[in-house]
């Protein structure tokens, strides 16, 4: 069953690629009674390792990325007006007017652009490039914005968790719903030893599950993470990658990595066999820390599982209930499986 109280304590808690400090420490606390061994690495990854009833046949690491997309403060007007840079891919439309919050001190501020009664021509249509707006925080000056903020500092977006009989709606649900998945197997009574990363900096090009890969040096590897769902108007179905409503998606293929043929297709069929819900993600596209990890020392056998998740990279995602439970699900009987040494 998924625990929703902690998945909104993982989604509201803020940090971006490289200040992932705060769900760090929430993870932390959540597992230190449950696991055998942990340690936090030089560039801040989790690496857990758990015993189960038995020594593992295969050598497995589940892995997950406890970084969002975000900002950073790269400067500050005369008149106080903090500009800033992205943390990780974003689209830049989503952002005029969302509500932020800056640094430790949770500054809130708004993202504006010039006001549409100002601008000329083709201004009125055009995507305002990042450097183009800032966020107001209030302040008069320089001097004054730097009371509050300083340069560097991390911008979140400010969102709240929803939940309904049927979805969840939130920031950070990529990758903060693999990081649970992960805390549910560490707190679980295991058949067999396996090895847990929880890793840094995945959206600013796959940085930390690189050096854990490295150091964890599995023979297997499963990569729990989110996957964008296009299953909206306008969008023809051919392209729609993955619906919500229709399972754990596993990839075949995306910009990083072609995954091991013999795990999805066991995939599959161990869905089947459980009564879960999979699909296949349609599209070669994106990429996540399987595309560091497989290649890492002599290579790693690796497939990711995924939850479709609509509005990825935004302020406010959202996921489906069912699909929640069949990713959980597969991922605890697919681990068993390869751990335990069963023929993939």
């Amino acid at each position: 069953m998924i625990d929703y109280k902690l998945f909104e304590k993982l989604c509201k808690c803020n940090g971006i690629s490289g200040d992932e400090n705060a769900v760090r420490n929430l993870i932390i606390e959540e597992i230190k009674d449950y696991s055998d061994e942990i340690k936090v690495d030089n560039l801040g990854n989790i690496i857990v390792k758990k015993r189960g009833k038995k020594r593992a046949v295969n050598k497995l690491m589940l892995s997950a990325h406890m970084d969002e997309v975000g900002l950073m403060v790269t400067d500050i007007t005369s008149d106080g007006y903090i500009k800033f840079d992205e943390v990780g891919g974003l689209d830049r439309r989503i952002l005029p007017g969302k509500q932020v919050s800056i640094g430790k001190s949770k500054t809130s501020g708004i993202i504006g652009i010039k006001p549409t009664h100002l601008s000329k021509g083709e201004e009125n249509s055009l995507i305002p490039a990042i450097n183009e707006m800032y966020i107001d925080i209030g302040a008069d000056s320089k001097d004054e914005a730097l009371q509050f903020v300083s340069y560097g500092d991390s911008i979140n977006f400010t969102s709240d968790f929803k939940i309904n009989d049927y979805t969840i709606m939130s920031k950070a649900i990529d990758d903060r719903f693999g990081c649970l998945v992960l805390i549910n197997l560490i707190k679980s009574d295991l058949n067999y030893d396996m090895d847990f990363v929880f890793a840094v900096q995945e959206e600013v090009g796959l940085r930390g599950a690189k050096v854990a890969a490295y150091s964890v040096d599995p023979d297997f590897a499963l990569v729990i993470e989110t996957t964008t769902a296009a299953d909206i108007p306008e969008v023809d179905s051919s392209r729609q990658v993955c619906n919500l409503g229709e399972g754990a998606v596993i990839s075949v293929m995306d910009r990083r990595t072609i995954y091991d043929k013999q795990m999805v297709s066991c995939a599959f069929k161990c869905a089947e066999r459980i009564g879960v819900k999979a699909q296949y993600k349609r599209a070669v596209a994106g990429g996540n820390d399987s595309g560091v990890i497989h290649q890492s020392r002599s290579g790693v056998r690796t497939l990711a599982i995924s939850l479709p998740c609509r509005y990825l990279h935004a302020p406010m995602c959202i996921a489906n209930k069912d699909d929640c439970e069949s990713v959980l699900k597969l991922t605890i009987e697919l681990a068993d499986i390869i751990a335990g040494g069963d023929k993939i």
